[in-house]
């Protein structure tokens, strides 16, 4: 290993992070983290803070979950890897289907194809999505549905479905046939409503139209998250979802969850869809499915597919990854789902989640940089940061850095992501944990 001064100089460098500029990285090196232990990191310069971040959405349980870190090691002592492609399989892999289809199965799933992480399984899932009407004789649906401020990933697919002109842009022009409709975004909409509910009908009514214009024989899919999170934690009224579902089966236009963040207890339910009441087509799983440990992913089938592609010779699926099934990801999300399930972490999550919400909430009567807070639901919850409450006008960049900046000097790691400040801490977090979250944002917003 290098030293500290070794790593310092070379921060930056020579590896390009993503969601920034080679140059930036350069300019504002990064924080190199070499440590960690519960729910906190430690720095290069031996500075620890709670980590309101949880890696990104996906350390549930921390980073000192032994029964994974144990199940990783068994499993490289005895199958490092194998394929799962045609004609090979492996024994956790299978195993972990079988689990995987319990657990979901009030969410209506029956089956799984896996993945190595979260963009991967948006990839699958379109592809499949595709698939599935081409062998009920409807090779016209082609098109896909989706949110403006939505996050699908980072692929071509998930990029082209993607509500936000920041991951897109400078790769158009992407995947045709992508259409967006407006999100059910109560602080900034283009219906200009600020009643939730009648947002959530007037949303529903643009879906509604935009079938009617391309024509639902032409339509694919509808992919969303349940609660939208990189676009700012967007919680829709309970209203939304369950009628999205009913439109889209109405036309027969596929559901598709993208549950990458919100599935294994994120939003105080074990699945964003079981949240809402809906039982979608699909559903995109990874991140918290082994807590960060591994790279890994599942995309989670629904019956309505299952009966059209079982059963059927000319249902090749002509789709994979060299680690699909990968042993010790699959030995890692076995461990981490008996985990999740013991600790029962949903109800951790919605007890602190709330905490945190309310806490902000507090901080908004104090700092009038803050414009909006979103979540209420689970460890999700948003600061979006402005520059004028009367205007909204969003902050600038170098302000809400600073703000960062001055919680992670106080005691905390928090992400600004334009003018919103982010958290989704470790759904093991404690009461005092999450104290230390809000005393240090409140330093940092103080900053400013």
């Amino acid at each position: 290993m290098k030293d500290s001064n070794f790593l310092k100089e070379n921060n930056g460098r020579l590896m390009w992070h993503p969601m920034t500029s080679p140059q930036d990285s350069i300019d504002n090196p990064p924080k190199i983290i070499t440590g960690s232990s519960g729910v906190s990191v430690t720095d290069i310069d031996g500075h620890t803070v709670v980590d309101g971040v949880g890696g990104l959405w996906n350390v549930n349980l921390g980073y000192s979950c032994q029964p994974v870190k144990d199940a990783m090691t068994a499993q490289l002592d005895t199958l490092p890897y194998y394929s799962t492609f045609r004609g090979t399989s492996n024994d956790v892999a299978i195993e972990l289907s079988f689990e995987l289809a319990a657990f979901f199965e009030p969410d209506g799933m029956a089956r799984a194809f896996f993945t190595s992480g979260g963009s991967d399984s948006v990839e699958t899932a379109l592809r499949l999505a595709r698939q599935y009407h081409k062998l009920r004789g409807e090779a016209g649906r082609t098109k896909f549905l989706s949110l403006k401020k939505g996050y699908h990933g980072t692929h071509i697919g998930g990029a082209s479905v993607n509500g936000n002109a920041n991951f897109r842009t400078a790769y158009e022009p992407l995947l045709p046939g992508c259409f967006h409709i407006p999100a059910p975004y109560t602080y900034r909409n283009p219906f200009n409503e600020s009643d939730p509910e009648r947002l959530a009908q007037l949303c529903v009514q643009a879906l509604e139209d935009e079938i009617a214009f391309q024509g639902a024989g032409t339509i694919a899919a509808m992919i969303m998250e349940p609660i939208l999170g990189a676009g700012g934690v967007i919680p829709p009224h309970k209203s939304f979802a369950p009628r999205v579902q009913e439109i889209c089966n109405r036309h027969g236009i596929l559901l598709i969850t993208d549950e990458v963040i919100t599935a294994y207890g994120r939003t105080g339910a074990w699945s964003g869809a079981r949240l809402w009441g809906i039982q979608p087509d699909m559903m995109c799983t990874a991140k918290a499915i082994t807590n960060g440990y591994f790279p890994f992913g599942a995309v989670m089938i629904g019956h309505r597919m299952v009966e059209v592609f079982e059963g059927n010779p000319s249902a090749k699926i002509g789709h994979g990854y060299t680690y699909s099934g990968h042993p010790v990801g699959a030995a890692a999300a076995l461990a981490c789902l008996a985990e999740t399930k013991r600790l029962n972490v949903v109800d951790n999550a919605a007890a602190r989640g709330t905490q945190l919400f309310d806490g902000c909430k507090a901080l908004m009567e104090k700092y009038d940089i803050i414009g909006d807070v979103r979540g209420g639901h689970g460890l999700m919850t948003a600061i979006e940061m402005v520059s004028d409450r009367a205007t909204k006008a969003p902050i600038d960049g170098a302000s809400a850095l600073a703000v960062q900046e001055g919680a992670y000097q106080s005691g905390a790691m928090v992400r600004v992501s334009g003018p919103n400040l982010i958290l989704s801490p470790p759904l093991v977090l404690s009461e005092a944990e999450a104290d230390t979250i809000l005393s240090a944002l409140d330093a940092g917003l103080a900053c400013v």
